[in-house]
């Protein structure tokens, strides 16, 4: 009878196991983790790489996570950090709460030995809203792995304040979500091997605000060595400190007064009134305030620009690229005289040099120049300096595209191009709306792009046109547009009018 009870342990164990054995329970830093099985591969939903930054931790440096006892279940997503609900994005059925700092990772790898190449992505959102949360299948299923990290948001992630600067044993204050970027990122690369990934071959990948932040982790110091390659879609972080750009930074001290009137609004007496605030009151309390990185010293440690010009950057691979029609998500209405106004409130005597870039003479016209400032300005020189910089200053690769198919497979429809995340479905296999012949063709080779150079570093391979590296002037960016064709950078007159108007502002 016992022969009989263990022999059928034994089967309803190995009907319990996949076909091929993934590794679905591994042992990191902190202790043994258990994923789950999902659609034939290891998903760890929720990795916790820091203790939650919850009483007195809130608006500190993320503190690692300790050991666990047991066997950690890896199972449910993690709550999103607070948020304010962003209109463009939709709701989610996950919770939000301030204990919110994990990564999830999905291997194929069924060895811990098989050192496969690990995929980054860093969620974009404003630095205000998001989630880490979802799978990258297609990806997986090409040998790669994939993991998604989260990080706090606006007031909770990125407030500074005199206090708070005193407190710090760095004199510093603020960009606490670039803090857990960076912690996750250590994370990965300390852990990454037990689920078969090489921590060797890490590439990082963000848009818009994930864009910004990957931009930004390719010249913070604090990142030397923990990856070899990184793919911004739609951000960048060139813009002088506290000139007037849809991404500019700002300094500690001018974010401490930021924050000292958001304290004032809220009715607190000092930190400790504020560190009794609920986390939910901190969000409304800051809605319609925007709450961002800044340079700091530390993990920002300067005007970027500046960094890639003296060759202080972490000079890997990139992959970097913007949209033809970014603006029209962010945009939505304007008139001539609105038009004007503004160029002439916030640009002064470059205004007319700015109207001449972008030039309207109606209603419609103003409402189409605005959009394509906003283009510019938040993203496109960015990109095209990032790419002009590190051509010219560095040794990694550079790669930079321009997606200008209009798709009813988009975020918007009825746009003139293609507006902000349109290039996302066509990526990673998302469906928002209807695909044409040449829009599925281009589904099927753009992903190949993405992970070809996840693989190597570059993104070419045998039935692919072909894609050179970056040469300012000549027709080496890959423009995405019914097909693929390389042409010089587009937008040039608006690239040189910002190129010349940042060179002003910067100190």
């Amino acid at each position: 009878m016992k022969h009989f009870i263990t022999t059928a342990a034994l089967l309803g164990l190995a009907f319990a196991m996949p076909t091929d054995a993934q590794i679905l329970r591994t042992t990191v830093a902190q202790g043994e983790i258990e994923g789950e099985l999902h659609n034939g591969f290891a998903l760890y939903k929720a990795i916790p790489y820091a203790e939650a930054p919850i009483g007195k931790l809130r608006w500190k440096a993320p503190v690692p996570k300790a050991p666990w006892q047991g066997v950690y279940k890896a199972e449910k997503w993690g709550d999103r950090p607070w948020q304010t609900p962003d209109p463009n994005q939709g709701g989610s059925d996950l919770g939000m709460s301030e204990d919110c700092l994990y990564l999830s990772v999905e291997t194929p790898a069924k060895d811990k030995n098989e050192k496969l190449p690990v995929f980054v992505m860093i969620h974009g959102g404003g630095f205000s809203t998001g989630t880490y949360s979802g799978t990258q299948d297609s990806f997986v299923k090409e040998g790669i792995v994939y993991c998604s990290i989260e990080y706090r948001l606006g007031a909770l992630g990125f407030m500074s304040h005199p206090e708070l600067t005193k407190e710090s044993p760095d004199g510093i204050s603020g960009n606490y979500g670039i803090y857990d970027q960076i912690m996750a990122l250590q994370w990965i690369h300390d852990n990454i091997a037990a689920f078969g990934g090489d921590p060797e071959k890490v590439t990082i990948c963000g848009e818009s605000a994930g864009g910004i932040s990957t931009s930004i982790l390719c010249a913070s110091p604090m990142c030397k060595g923990l990856f070899r390659a990184a793919i911004s879609e739609s951000g960048g972080n060139f813009v002088p400190v506290g000139a007037a750009g849809a991404t500019s930074m700002k300094t500690v001290s001018v974010s401490e007064q930021q924050g000292k009137a958001f304290q004032q609004k809220l009715g607190a007496k000092n930190m400790k009134k504020m560190r009794q605030l609920s986390g939910e009151e901190i969000i409304k309390a800051s809605q319609g305030q925007q709450f961002w990185p800044l340079v700091d010293g530390k993990a920002i440690v300067d005007d970027q620009y500046k960094l890639y010009q003296q060759g202080n950057y972490n000079d890997v691979d990139v992959l970097i690229g913007y949209n033809s029609d970014e603006g029209s998500l962010f945009m939505y209405q304007a008139t001539l005289d609105m038009y004007q106004g503004m160029a002439r409130g916030m640009y002064g005597e470059w205004a007319d040099k700015l109207m001449e870039a972008y030039p309207a003479t109606n209603d419609q016209e103003a409402l189409w120049a605005m959009q394509d400032m906003f283009r510019d300005n938040g993203f496109g020189w960015c990109t095209w300096a990032w790419a002009n910089l590190q051509s010219q200053n560095g040794k990694g690769k550079v790669y930079m595209y321009y997606f200008d198919q209009k798709s009813d497979n988009s975020i918007l429809k009825n746009t003139r191009g293609a507006t902000h995340v349109a290039e996302m479905p066509f990526i990673y296999d998302w469906q928002w709306g209807k695909m044409t012949d040449v829009d599925t063709h281009m589904a099927q080779i753009m992903p190949q792009y993405w992970i070809n150079f996840v693989k190597t570093g570059d993104p070419n391979a045998a039935g692919l046109p072909y894609w050179t590296t970056y040469k300012q002037g000549e027709a080496t960016v890959m423009q995405m547009k019914n097909g693929f064709q390389l042409v010089p950078a587009p937008n040039q007159q608006q690239m040189d009018f910002w190129e010349a108007y940042f060179k002003s502002q910067r100190k």
